[in-house]
């Protein structure tokens, strides 16, 4: 049984009662075991190594989720753009899929994070950005979701999940994983963390201990 919708994921695994510490650590437990497998498999298969490169040879970075993976998109697109330029977040509001399409160039990737039940806006956007020139890549959740066959590399991250809702988990560190290699391979990152943090004091943006 898929277990599709988080209704569905309720019914079969939240509905009978169960105290407390016992769910926690099953959820505890399945975590760990999630990040592991997670962990090692962009450690075998380089996919991360692979994904973070094509984003760094990339002229302009856009990044785009919607519903749920919004929220990675938009945890990607602000570590990333401490290090990297020409980083944008695809919110339909300041920055919409039809200006990203009218100006798209062959030096263009849209990082895509499509996960189940995989969003029909997120698909049609990939394939009209490949139409227009650019390069696809994908963070998404199977082998065989809709994206794996537009994008020109995608990191597949387990969510198995003891909980109505599927695991952010390894997305997480996925995407700390590649921010990391993207930052440490790109021209320039010292130097604009280094004014970032210049600008940030002189604003006065946080607190000092």
């Amino acid at each position: 049984m898929s277990l599709r919708s988080a209704g569905e994921r309720y019914r079969a695994r939240l509905q009978q009662r169960s105290l407390s510490s016992v769910l926690q650590q099953r959820v505890i437990d399945k975590e760990r075991e999630t990040l592991s497998v997670a962990l090692d498999r962009v450690l075998e298969d380089n996919s991360a190594i692979v994904l973070a490169g094509i984003v760094v040879a990339a002229r302009r970075r856009f990044v785009m989720g919607s519903g749920k993976s919004f929220a990675y998109a938009t945890l990607l697109a602000r570590d990333l753009s401490g290090g990297l330029a020409e980083v944008f977040l695809v919110d339909n509001t300041v920055i919409r899929s039809v200006e990203v399409l009218r100006e798209t160039k062959p030096t263009d990737v849209l990082v895509a994070f499509s996960l189940r039940r995989y969003r029909r806006d997120t698909i049609e956007l990939c394939e009209q950005f490949i139409a227009a020139g650019g390069t696809v890549v994908a963070i998404t959740d199977s082998e065989d979701s809709p994206v794996t066959a537009l994008a020109a590399a995608s990191i597949v991250v387990p969510t198995d999940s003891v909980s109505y809702a599927d695991s952010p988990t390894a997305i997480a560190a996925i995407i700390h994983l590649v921010t990391t290699l993207a930052t440490a391979s790109a021209k320039g990152a010292k130097r604009r963390l280094a004014e970032r943090d210049r600008i940030s004091n002189e604003l006065g943006i946080y607190l000092q201990d």
